[in-house]
């Protein structure tokens, strides 16, 4: 059997400080643990940092994270496209091998219980790690944002964290700790600045409105132009390709066209389908760089490292 091996993908509401993101980061390293991919976008105001290594490690590197983002992110001055309810914003735990989802719930109770021991950061559980159903979906309980759910916890009782509080930590927030299989955050970018064209279609494809199974969306504007910005959490069910499929036909209503694609973060080889037009379109996409089997075999160096 071999050795368990888990993914964490913390989320950070900071995307145009690069000094502040390459801090976290140093502060996440941890021996057993490999630096996979780090995302930054100036107009989500968000980084998306991938690790993975043996789990006790990785929790380990994760609530090193959540603390040094708690110190150098201040949401009551950040702002961005992108929903945000704290600095470490969510923290999600991946199953690659020799461990299961069940597993992983674990790991992240353990990782929300140190974050708010050691920096008084309240925590959310989500998705597989959910303590309550109304939160197994991370739209849920963000709602609102920082400023509204601030409010909201001390209003009601429902709101409130499930580790810490009532209230928030006034500058770091509340960091959503959770467990899921799989995803691909996959944004296309049109040839258009109508943020209404890719709300309206946002609204037909999300599965939560009756649309693709497995597929979130948001409609934005982000580097100049309207986006479409996707997780896509069952890309068995639903391939990449009938989402772009999908997209590009809503897009006609609009006389507007998709003009390139962006994944942010990895994305496994299970999900790629390398002849397709939505691949075609891809921006900055390296295989070496971005597919997961690679990046484990030829992980980034730390920030500082040689």
């Amino acid at each position: 059997m071999s050795e368990p091996l888990v993914e964490c993908v913390p989320n950070f509401s900071e995307g145009a400080d690069v000094r502040c993101v390459q801090a976290i980061v140093a502060a996440m390293r941890v021996d057993g643990v490999r630096l996979l991919d780090l995302s930054m976008d100036a107009d989500h105001n968000r980084s998306v940092v991938t690790i993975a290594g043996e789990p006790g490690a990785v929790v380990e590197s994760a609530v090193r994270g959540a603390g040094k983002a708690a110190e150098l992110i201040d949401l009551t001055r950040q702002e961005g496209v992108h929903p945000r309810i704290g600095s470490a914003d969510v923290i999600p735990f991946v199953p690659i091998s020799g461990i299961k989802l069940e597993q992983c719930v674990l790991l992240a109770r353990q990782t929300g219980l140190e974050i708010w021991r050691r920096y008084a950061v309240p925590i959310f559980f989500y998705e597989a790690a959910a303590a309550r159903p109304d939160r197994a979906n991370l739209e849920d309980v963000r709602r609102g944002q920082f400023e509204g759910l601030r409010d909201a916890v001390r209003q009601e009782a429902a709101r409130r964290p499930d580790l810490g509080g009532p209230g928030l930590h006034p500058t770091a927030g509340a960091c959503a700790v959770g467990a899921r299989k799989f995803l691909v955050v996959y944004n296309i970018n049109f040839d258009s600045t109508d943020v209404a064209m890719v709300r309206a279609m946002a609204r037909e494809i999300r599965a939560a409105s009756g649309g693709l199974k497995g597929v979130k969306a948001m409609g934005l504007l982000a580097h100049g132009r309207a986006q479409l910005s996707m997780n896509i959490t069952d890309f068995k069910t639903t391939p990449i390709s009938q989402v772009f499929r999908t997209v590009s036909t809503l897009a006609l209503r609009y006389k507007s066209a998709p003009v390139e694609g962006e994944v942010i973060g990895l994305i496994p080889e299970a999900a790629c389908e390398r002849e397709s037009e939505w691949m075609r379109q891809l921006t900055g996409f390296d295989p070496q760089t971005k597919i997961l089997e690679h990046r484990l075999a030829a992980p980034l160096n730390w920030p500082g490292e040689a």
